[in-house]
């Protein structure tokens, strides 16, 4: 790590599902400080693994609210030993992990406004947390719950329309339901309710901070398009919630400024602005600077999309947010499961566990495969392309909900087999034309200026890359990304810093290093995709029909 130098800039942090992370980042956006905290190592007294306690039932999932406190309190102190100058912070930001939320009980916001300097946080606010252990996105009890809020509101899809998601179990309003029903008392005695991104904000104001619009359309309780909490969601949830809750903002507010009690322990600046917190997922698109029309895709052991909208299509697959850097559109999440695990099954089954012979049959097998996808439908004027349609599912697909391994032949037959060659252009043309035809059933379209930013593992295989970027017909890039929420919360601070004045996020990190450019369609594949994605996607309604049924 660099030596901690004494110049102006932002911190970033982020509060994630395995550890506390911090981020500073320099006038001219370079990093030039960070450091973590990781729970299962560095705080064992609250025995987690995984940063979680994952409870009997296995479907609920906790973590403990001090944990995280004192995950801070222990990053600050570690700053202040290695000399950081904490006088010359302008602005901080940070993320918290979606949809996790805490609960402050009756009096917590006096305790907060007066905390004492000579004295650690976790210290003080041991008293403060009507509920100890909270709720966080990998609980997964809260199905009838979410049965009920989807009635209340006249079925999935009216909610998807209202608030961006179909109920999800993780989702926040959920939750909160969840622990009115069951645990009324310690509700009534919650005078304040927070998503983590919010909680985290709160610890640095000394105050309640407001939670953002962009975190806060994760919660299947704020209107996406109003901006304002929904009257039937809340009182579908709980009483009072309203107030628990307090009125959203935009992602780019300035919530007030740092706490005294980090001018006096850690020298902090009383001038240091807190930009509003918001969730990890919304942080990262600002760390990869999308921009309209752009996508993220993240190939890991789940891939993930992440779409910078305009005008969206909330549906029944997939989450719309609210955009966390520009107030006006919107980005959508979705997420799929079989990613690089299944990617290495194929390879070992089909290319002796080489990527280098995986890559060689994406490089002589044509785009779609050869052969004339029209004939699976008895179409004699579709021409175009493939022979061979896969779709590889060993575990249960979220977009769509399909299990297990289904690949189809020009004669409109389901077969057992390909040859190996073909198997693998199926496998990574099948992943890609999914993604392409879910994002577009969210409202995304490619633009001319569209540019996809690629992560995660897979995005160091070039051939692999290119398959990506003739299926979208977009150019793509790669780009670090192993802090994106982080760095995205400290460039999130700078653009709070520059609100007043109306400077658009792209004007403000136009300093930050740029991608690197990966791959460019090939000519000819807008016309082979074109064809194809049609009738593929009749292949995969097809396929839902028989094995899941459709989507109600």
């Amino acid at each position: 790590m660099a030596e901690p130098a004494a110049r102006r800039c932002c911190l970033g942090w982020d509060f994630s599902t395995q550890q506390v992370k911090v981020v500073a980042v320099d006038a001219e956006l370079n990093v030039f400080y960070e450091d973590s905290v990781h729970f299962d190592r560095d705080l064992l007294e609250f025995g987690t693994q995984g940063g979680v306690h994952v409870h009997e039932n296995g479907l609920t999932v906790t973590s403990p609210v001090l944990m995280w406190v004192k995950a801070l309190d222990i990053i600050l102190e570690k700053m202040k030993t290695s000399g950081f100058d904490f006088s010359q912070v302008l602005a901080l930001s940070g993320a918290g992990q979606q949809h996790g939320s805490v609960y402050w009980k009756t009096g917590a916001s006096q305790v907060l406004t007066s905390l004492s300097p000579n004295l650690p946080l976790h210290e003080q606010l041991q008293a403060c947390f009507s509920i100890s252990d909270c709720p966080v996105w990998m609980d997964s009890s809260t199905t009838a719950q979410c049965r009920q809020l989807e009635a209340a509101v006249g079925g999935a899809q009216a909610l998807s329309c209202l608030t961006g998601s179909r109920a999800y179990e993780r989702f926040t309003g959920n939750q909160i339901a969840k622990i009115y029903q069951q645990n009324p008392e310690a509700y009534s005695h919650t005078e304040r309710i927070s998503l983590v991104s919010s909680f985290a904000a709160s610890l640095f104001l000394g105050s309640y901070s407001p939670i953002d619009y962009s975190d806060g359309s994760g919660m299947n309780l704020l209107q996406i398009q109003d901006k304002v909490w929904s009257q039937a969601c809340l009182g579908a949830c709980a009483p009072h919630l309203e107030e628990k809750l307090g009125s959203p903002v935009p992602s780019c507010s300035v919530v007030g400024a740092v706490s005294s009690y980090y001018v006096q322990r850690y020298g902090f600046p009383p001038g240091c602005k807190v930009v509003a917190f918001t969730g990890d997922n919304p942080a990262s698109l600002a760390g990869m600077r999308l921009e309209e029309g752009d996508i993220a895709v993240s190939l890991g052991t789940s891939d993930t999309l992440f779409l910078w909208l305009q005008e969206p299509t909330p549906a029944l697959e997939g989450h719309i947010f609210c955009n966390p850097v520009d107030t006006q559109h919107y980005m959508a999440l979705l997420c799929f499961k079989n990613g690089s695990l299944m990617r290495e099954k194929i390879r070992d089954e089909s290319a002796s566990r080489s990527w280098s012979e995986f890559s060689k049959a994406l490089q002589s097998t044509e785009m779609g495969n050869g052969g004339n996808l029209g004939r699976l439908f008895g179409d004699a004027q579709a021409c175009g392309v493939a022979a061979a349609a896969g779709f590889y599912f060993d575990v249960m697909e979220i977009t769509p909900e399909i299990v297990g391994r289904h690949r189809f032949s020009a004669e409109n037959r389901e077969v057992s087999a390909f040859p190996w060659d073909v198997e693998i252009r199926a496998l990574i043309e099948g992943q890609f034309m999914a993604k392409r035809i879910h994002a577009e059933g969210l409202g995304y379209r490619v633009m001319p200026k569209t540019k996809i930013l690629a992560t995660g593992g897979a995005s160091h295989n070039r051939d692999i890359l290119q398959v990506l970027a003739d299926v979208f017909g977009a150019p793509v890039y790669v780009i670090d990304t192993a802090n994106s929420a982080c760095v995205g919360s400290a460039y999130r601070a700078f653009h709070g810093l520059a609100g007043e004045t109306d400077v658009p996020f792209s004007e403000v990190v136009k300093l930050a290093p740029n991608p690197r450019l990966a791959a460019t369609p090939t000519p000819g594949a807008s016309q082979v995709y074109e064809a194809l994605l049609p009738q593929y996607a009749k292949l995969e309604q097809r396929i839902l029909s028989q094995t899941r049924g459709p989507l109600q």
